[in-house]
């Protein structure tokens, strides 16, 4: 068991000090009147989190969005220019025509235009995005949420001395959310020289407290409950729920002289054993000096062909090699079981042989029992937590999803789609249906056929769509979209669990024979340039949630296999009674 030290010291900024780069009272409007005469850059909200962690130190000893010789040698050694390890970059990505022909600062602004920062421009240098995420996270498949995000960055990445003016302004959880400095003043009040933080970007249940007790009293010192408020793995659980979830847990089964919960506004980037190094640096910078580290930490999930993008293990195994120049310890999360016989848990190596085990997973909290609209049991978590996921989580017949049909031009995407629409007509919904015309000339009006003007066509849609299936719509989209980066931006704006890929996967010799507009043969003659399928390429999904065959099947048994797969997923009822008479709009691009 760990011992305190004598003088109760917490451990010391990782570099040595922590980095602040808030103007001074004396010179803050000096700052700001001069931030009026500049030229502006509205950044992103994962930038934005990145400029507030880099202000107020937790990046330490980062001082800027990295410089060139900085992240040419993180990509490559996991180190800055001057041989500090460090695992992930911190960029400012922009568009190369945004910024200033003139001068030579700039002011950062948020999506709202409020001024946050100055930033002196000292370096301008382009960036590959498929490198850097071959080298960061280890692979370019556009399934990983990050990768298909990067495609949409700016061309170069900016860096330079920053004065921050104003931290981002937050009106939910005040009370929660503190700085680096703020943190280790209440740590240094607890009296501990060791402090165990706690990651997490989902609710917690029995088994968290569990395993955070019990780890607090394995270092003989504080627990720093730290979760994840900034962005997370698409589909989470949104931050609101969760904090109230946190909460309650803190304030009621917790004790408060040894425990601090505190919002973390991270913008992660799901990169498995990297960012558990990253997440040990930035809880060092916090005053922690043991960091709990799961199975899969920062794991996105599967990768396009259904495999996991990291071991279970890498994450541990790195932080475990880096431990002593990181001067973090590493406590790794143990698989624990509840003793049923016994009321208790307890590491699953050591439960008696022949013992009642009671385990529930993850997919089973959702599809078993929130889906169900069941209660969850006292003994896997605790009943504020179960009253607050029902509150925010109702039976998944209630819950918004979108069918998203990709296929080929003439596949049969329009007629399908119109056919499920009277389906779910029948089963009592009201439906709207918006065709591909209404889109261009209201969410689209002025966008031509180019891959970029493409793009942005289906992503409008599938912000629409992502809108309307977060507050317990449905949505039917028939969009040809035909590159799986871009669909798999669309899954994260719905969410992974609420967007059923749906592939028409009818051959393109099909296709030209039911072309009755003759696009196909005009393409072929090269009166229309970029058509999909001819001289444009159309990339299939390779792990869809339903995939229809056209050929052998017709539109009304594709729609009604559409319909099974619904109440199989529990989407809808059965027998049509209990669902909750949602607005479903359907999109069309044929």
């Amino acid at each position: 068991m760990a011992s305190k030290s004598q003088d109760n010291k917490l451990i010391s900024p990782y570099g040595g000090q922590l980095v602040n780069l808030m103007v001074s009272s004396e010179e803050r409007q000096d700052v700001i009147e001069r931030s009026k005469r500049l030229p502006s850059i509205k950044i992103s909200a994962r930038a934005l989190c990145d400029l507030e962690l880099l202000a107020t130190g937790a990046f330490s000893p980062l001082d800027r969005f990295m410089s060139k010789t900085d992240y040419e040698r993180v990509l490559t050694e996991m180190r800055l220019g001057n041989g500090v390890l460090f695992p992930i970059p911190v960029t400012l990505p922009v568009d190369e025509d945004a910024l200033p022909s003139w001068g030579e600062q700039i002011t950062l602004c948020d999506a709202r235009n409020n001024t946050l920062a100055v930033m002196q421009i000292e370096e301008v240098y382009h960036w590959d995005p498929q490198r850097e995420a071959r080298l960061v996270l280890g692979t370019t498949d556009p399934k990983h949420p990050l990768v298909s995000e990067m495609l949409g960055w700016g061309k170069v990445y900016v860096s330079g001395a920053i004065k921050v003016i104003d931290l981002p302004y937050y009106y939910d959880f005040r009370e929660l959310r503190r700085t680096p400095v703020q943190v280790r003043e209440t740590l240094e009040e607890m009296g501990n020289a060791n402090v165990v933080a706690f990651q997490t970007r989902n609710p917690m249940h029995r088994i968290h407290e569990e395993l955070t007790k019990r780890a607090a009293e394995e270092v003989n010192g504080s627990l720093l409950i730290h979760p994840v408020v900034g962005m997370t793995k698409p589909g989470d659980v949104d931050h609101y729920t969760r904090v109230r979830v946190y909460r309650a847990l803190a304030d009621n089964y917790y004790d408060r002289k040894k425990t601090l919960l505190s919002l973390l506004p991270l913008a992660m980037r799901m990169a498995g054993p990297r960012e558990a190094i990253w997440h040990s640096i930035i809880r060092r910078n916090y005053g922690a000096n043991h960091f709990i580290i799961g199975r899969d930490h920062a794991g996105p999930g599967t990768d396009s062909h259904g495999k996991p993008f990291y071991g279970p293990y890498e994450a541990q195994t790195m932080l475990e090699q880096y431990a002593n120049e990181l001067g973090m310890k590493p406590v790794e999360f143990k698989a624990l079981v509840y003793l049923a016989d016994e009321e208790r848990y307890e590491d699953e190596t050591k439960a008696p042989e022949g013992a009642k085990i009671y385990s529930i997973s993850g997919t089973q909290v959702r599809d078993d029992y929130l889906a169900k609209g069941k209660t969850l049991p006292e003994w896997f978590t605790r009943k504020e937590t179960a009253e607050i996921l029902q509150q925010m989580y109702p039976p998944r017949h209630k819950q918004g999803f979108c069918i998203w049909f990709t296929g080929l031009s003439g596949s049969g995407k329009s007629t399908t789609a119109e056919i499920l629409t009277s389906l779910l007509l029948e089963r009592g919904r009201q439906v709207s249906l918006l065709d591909g015309d209404v889109v261009r000339t209201h969410l689209s009006k002025g966008l031509g056929f180019s891959r970029e003007d493409r793009d942005t066509n289906i992503l409008r849609i599938g912000y629409v769509a992502g809108e309307i299936a977060h507050h317990g719509g449905t949505v039917i989209c028939a969009a040809i979209s035909p590159y799986r980066a871009t669909r798999n931006e669309v899954r994260k704006m719905v969410g992974n669990e609420h967007f059923l890929e749906t592939f028409v996967d009818t051959p393109i010799e099909v296709c030209e024979e039911r072309d009755v507009k003759g696009l196909y043969a005009r393409a072929r003659r090269g009166q229309i340039t970029g058509f999909t399928g001819v001289d444009d390429p159309y990339e299939p999904p390779l792990e869809p949630e339903i995939t229809l065959d056209t050929v052998s099947n017709s539109a009304e048994e594709n729609a009604r296999k559409i319909i099974a797969f619904l109440e199989e997923r529990g989407f809808l009822i059965p027998d049509g009674f209990g669902n909750n008479p949602m607005e479903e709009t359907a999109v069309k691009e044929d």
